[in-house]
């Protein structure tokens, strides 16, 4: 379909999904929230829904209506969006995540920052992050900032394993890694918090939408 200015792009996926992809930057941010709202009261004919880091999946049902669900796809994202940065920030679906910042890359990050490793504590805790997707492992939530801040690149040699729990920073987003495994990421801290539970509903403490609040340990 084509788009208005400022309108997102809708194209077709397969022969039963929608994939909206993102006009800007600002609706690149506005996505994951997007996703949810969709997904707490999704259209009539929406199976599912899956954010990604500038799109946004939307499988139909069999048999559904594709016209009419595109358009109230396009209707609903004309809307004013149900929080403004402010508003989420102060919602009660915000994570708290307590951090030993001891990372093996905490002076490196701030060294690329051109800042102090206390700077950079300062700047990861004084903001609320949002999930914006999921991928990469179960449970590993790729969070943005609504302000941009801490962005670095990735490392220049990946490392072989990786501890669960390790707090990193790469390409504008921070995340903490749910298990043991490879990674590229600066790694700036630890945490206890259990990330992906099998057992749990739902098994991930991360979702996209989700609000996250990086606390120093001994202040949690």
């Amino acid at each position: 379909m084509s788009p208005a200015a400022g309108a997102p792009r809708l194209l077709p996926a397969g022969d039963r999904a929608w994939l909206l992809e993102a006009p800007d930057d600002a609706g690149a941010r506005r996505a994951p929230r997007f996703a949810r709202e969709l997904t707490e009261d999704p259209p009539t004919g929406v199976e599912d829904v899956l954010p990604a880091a500038r799109t946004v999946l939307v499988t139909l049902r069999p048999g559904a209506d594709a016209s009419a669900v595109a358009r109230e796809v396009l209707r609903r994202w004309a809307s004013p969006p149900a929080a403004d940065e402010a508003a989420f920030a102060a919602s009660a679906d915000v994570v708290t995540v307590p951090v030993r910042y001891d990372g093996e890359d905490l002076a490196d990050v701030a060294a690329l920052l051109g800042t102090s490793p206390e700077d950079v504590v300062a700047q990861h805790t004084g903001t609320t992050w949002e999930c914006a997707f999921v991928g990469f492992a179960p449970g590993f939530g790729y969070l943005r900032s609504p302000d941009g801040r801490l962005n670095v690149p990735r490392r220049a040699q990946s490392r072989t394993a990786v501890p669960a729990g390790a707090v990193a920073l790469a390409d504008g987003y921070s995340a903490v890694y749910p298990r043991r495994s490879p990674g590229g990421w600066q790694v700036i801290g630890t945490t206890a918090a259990v990330l992906w539970d099998v057992d749990a509903e739902p098994p991930a403490l991360l979702r996209p939408g989700t609000g996250v609040r990086f606390v120093r340990e001994e202040d949690a």
